[in-house]
């Protein structure tokens, strides 16, 4: 029981407290959607989503044309916007990842957490890294379908799923989670330099050399890897919550109340909020879209090798070895 009551009183505090203007109207939609911490996390989603357009309309901009004029000026407006959007990419990757691990290591009650609280369990602090990843995704939902010939197909369905995989954390659940697989953006910032020395001109550099093999390094730890470890749990406390019965002392107990709130964040003690039954949709939902996202992950994953192995395997020796 001592494990249970941390899990529903959270202290972690999320370090960005909500508008109380902002959670009372956002209220209405969030209980419509049945999204009972979204309205607590709604000034996040839109700092992030206004955040991200504020960098690749504004400030990438002038920061490039100031720092490296010549470079950037010198690109057509595909790679000029190319450009921009990676550097969102960059600096979303540092920001989102530094606040995962700061929850990660920081919140107790993260840690005491057993199946039942890693499926519904939820803290004001995982919340808020939850509102910015949100928030990142829509962006990155717009910018795929507004730029659609330039992201590709497999970044519009990234953003979909894993939008929707966010935005299901709301309930809450899966919080617990969200955090770990957050930590696939560690490898985007090695994504992203590697792109960069394509375009300073440093093609097969040593420096790209190196930051190839953090890259292939990185992505299949935390993506391949950590992402696949991650997915295997999650499936497995989803087949325990599929197959407990709802009629269990624990259930019976958080069932008696429900969704409370001081306007800064959600009490969340409830069936509705906390812990009950794990509808079908929603499992169909989660696992659909997270296992599109790990898929990804490998495809990618392939392509990286492809993309690494083209720009320092010399090519009569790539030659050979396919007519081998």
């Amino acid at each position: 029981m001592a494990i249970v009551d941390r899990i529903l009183r959270p202290n972690m505090r999320d370090p960005i407290p909500p508008p109380s203007l902002l959670v009372q109207l956002s209220k209405p939609l969030a209980e419509k959607l049945s999204l009972s911490t979204l309205p607590y996390h709604v000034h996040e989603i839109l700092l992030g989503f206004l955040g991200y357009h504020f960098i690749l309309y504004v400030l990438s901009p002038v920061v490039s044309q100031l720092v490296c004029p010549g470079t950037y000026r010198g690109f057509n407006k595909r790679t000029r916007l190319n450009w921009d959007i990676h550097w969102v990419s960059m600096i979303q990757a540092l920001f989102i990842n530094t606040a995962a691990l700061w929850v990660i290591f920081r919140d107790e009650e993260r840690h005491a957490m057993d199946w039942r609280g890693r499926l519904w369990g939820y803290t004001p602090a995982s919340g808020m890294v939850q509102g910015f990843a949100a928030g990142y995704f829509l962006w990155d939902l717009q910018i795929s379908m507004q730029y659609l010939s330039i992201a590709g197909p497999s970044s519009l369905l990234h953003a979909i799923g894993a939008l929707a995989v966010t935005c299901i954390g709301f309930k809450p659940f899966g919080n617990y989670y969200g955090l770990s697989f957050v930590l696939y953006e560690l490898s985007t910032p090695f994504l992203n330099v590697h792109w960069f020395c394509d375009k300073f001109g440093m093609t097969g550099s040593k420096l790209q050399l190196y930051n190839g093999i953090a890259l292939l390094l990185t992505f299949f730890g935390c993506r391949i890897v950590w992402g696949t470890y991650s997915s295997i749990l999650i499936y497995s406390d989803i087949y325990k919550a599929l197959t407990t019965p709802s009629d269990s002392p624990l259930r019976s107990f958080l069932g008696d109340e429900k969704c409370g709130g001081n306007g800064s964040s959600p009490d969340l003690r409830g069936s509705d909020c906390a812990y009950g039954d794990l509808p079908m949709w929603l499992v169909i939902v989660y696992l659909v879209g997270n296992t599109a996202l790990s898929l990804l992950n490998f495809f990618w994953f392939s392509q990286m090798v492809k993309a690494v192995r083209k720009r320092f395997v010399p090519k009569d020796e790539q030659k050979v070895k396919k007519v081998q």
